[in-house]
């Protein structure tokens, strides 16, 4: 049995630090995703979004342990892209107005038909609602800066606003905001959430 740490090989992108705001180069990966829109503390479609890509992505992470392949890894984080078609609603925190993709990176060596498989066993087995608006879409970043947020997604804004100075001092910001969850927000104190905020730049 072959063990892979994801997140140790992938260091530099999901393991940045919390002092200091830094550039890296994000290779292509492939993403399982699923769009949609409204706040998403309430919004119902978010919580199925979220349901649907955990489900299939511990789906295929049992169906690649079991198989062939006899690899284990953890599943990766929930990531998430956000913006709004009014940018004025997105910086003035109104929620209900914003779109987002939720999004879930799969090992460079999961196949697409151990994803197709696994897909097809989360709907046999209980075929949650948000499950016919997944997609399976290599997402190319290039060019970005990051740094890790501690605290709750409230205290979020002058993490951000340092980041979006790094980038106005080197260039521009491209692409949409993007976050990554670190933490299981059930369960961990709110003040040591961990999120990794990045953005696009060129």
């Amino acid at each position: 049995m072959q063990i892979v740490d994801l997140k140790k090989e992938l260091r530099q992108l999901y393991q940045p630090s919390a002092k200091e705001v830094c550039e890296v180069q994000v290779p292509p990966m492939i993403f399982l995703m699923i769009d949609g829109e409204g706040d998403p503390n309430t919004a119902q479609g978010y919580a199925e979004a979220v349901e649907a890509l955990f489900s299939v992505s511990y789906t295929i992470k049992f169906m690649v342990k079991k198989g062939t392949l006899a690899t284990d890894y953890g599943v990766m984080p929930l990531e998430g892209l956000w913006w709004a078609d009014d940018m004025s609603s997105f910086s003035a925190n109104d929620k209900s107005k914003w779109k987002w993709t939720m999004m879930i990176m799969q090992p460079a060596f999961v196949t697409k038909e151990i994803i197709g498989n696994a897909i097809a066993e989360v709907k046999r087995k209980k075929d949650p609602p948000a499950l016919a608006k997944l997609r399976i879409e290599k997402f190319v970043e290039g060019r970005c800066a990051q740094i890790l947020h501690i605290g709750p997604f409230s205290e979020e804004g002058p993490t951000i606003e340092r980041v979006h100075q790094y980038i106005d001092a080197r260039g521009k910001l491209t692409g949409k905001h993007h976050e990554i969850y670190l933490s299981d927000i059930r369960k961990a104190d709110p003040t040591k959430w961990k999120t990794i905020i990045r953005q696009p730049m060129k």
